[in-house]
């Protein structure tokens, strides 16, 4: 739900593909917007849903990427490239005449936000908010392996015997998603509700095409993607953030944030990849405050 008087818009920008739905919280507001980016690939905004309460002092800003949620559902798997998503983020950001904004990005969203950032297009970003962050999908397979390793034995059987033979619909394969998950992407129980609406309406053609069956068993187009050979050169205020048993480990979140010059980190406790809806009061204190010097 929109918080208690935001004045929010809704509407549609033309990509090449289809229609990107986007949603504007606290449209009107003088501070610099903030733009959110979604994970996935192809898992609808509705999981960040919490971040609209940024908007008591700025804009935020919503989209489903193409091939998701509530925008257009093209069947054409071409689409799903990296530089294809870079430009329909500027497609937005021009429809939307965002000469200064915030980006934040999480999970598959960092990857996103920091190509972007080095694109020609980039100019007026005041700044990153990566969370979750998928900056390398090397390091990411390397931490869902390291996480594997210290789930129970019949998890860690179930997960071979489905690589080794590609049957990734067998009961026991999902059995093993269901525990990682509870683990690694959301500790609450039940989920809430913005995290079930995304799932339901999530894109598995776009999921499946570009990372693969699971987080922890890559297949796709992403399983060469680099993007932390780039941090080194970010000179805009950058903020990483990661849950103790996050996806995106700890370390290596502190890897990335050791190269991005003058950038800081918050780690949040008993929570994992959606730390924003484990630790809600701290994630929207700690992004606040990044965003309140401008």
């Amino acid at each position: 739900m929109t918080p208690e008087g935001k004045n929010c818009i809704e509407g549609y920008v033309p990509v090449p593909g289809g229609p990107v739905w986007y949603r504007i919280a606290g449209a009107g507001k003088k501070g610099v917007p903030l733009l959110v980016l979604h994970g996935g690939p192809g898992t609808p905004h509705d999981y960040l849903e919490p971040l609209e309460v940024l908007a008591d002092d700025r804009p935020v800003i919503f989209y489903d990427q193409l091939g998701c949620g509530n925008s257009g559902h093209p069947g054409d798997t071409s689409l799903w490239r990296v530089e294809r998503f870079v430009e329909e983020l500027h497609a937005v950001r021009s429809f939307l005449a965002l000469e200064r904004l915030y980006l934040l990005g999480q999970s598959w969203g960092t990857m996103l936000a920091v190509r972007y950032l080095f694109s020609p297009a980039a100019a007026g970003v005041a700044g990153l908010v990566l969370s979750g962050p998928f900056l390398s999908a090397s390091r990411w397979i390397a931490d869902q392996r390291a996480w594997l390793a210290e789930m129970p034995e019949d998890i860690r059987r179930a997960v071979r015997e489905a690589e080794a033979t590609g049957d990734f619909d067998n009961p026991s394969y999902a059995g093993a998603m269901a525990a990682f998950y509870s683990e690694h992407l959301c500790r609450l129980d039940p989920w809430p509700d913005c995290l079930n609406r995304s799932f339901e309406k999530m894109s598995m053609p776009v999921y499946l095409t570009m990372w693969g069956p699971s987080e922890f068993t890559c297949t796709g187009l992403l399983k060469d993607a680099e993007a932390a050979d780039l941090l080194g050169d970010i000179s805009v205020p950058t903020l990483f953030t990661c849950g103790r048993y996050d996806e995106a480990r700890p370390e290596t979140t502190a890897y990335y944030q050791g190269l991005v010059p003058g950038s800081r980190m918050a780690v949040f406790e008993n929570a994992s990849h959606e730390h924003h809806l484990e630790q809600p009061n701290g994630y929207l204190a700690a992004v606040r405050e990044f965003l309140r010097p401008e």
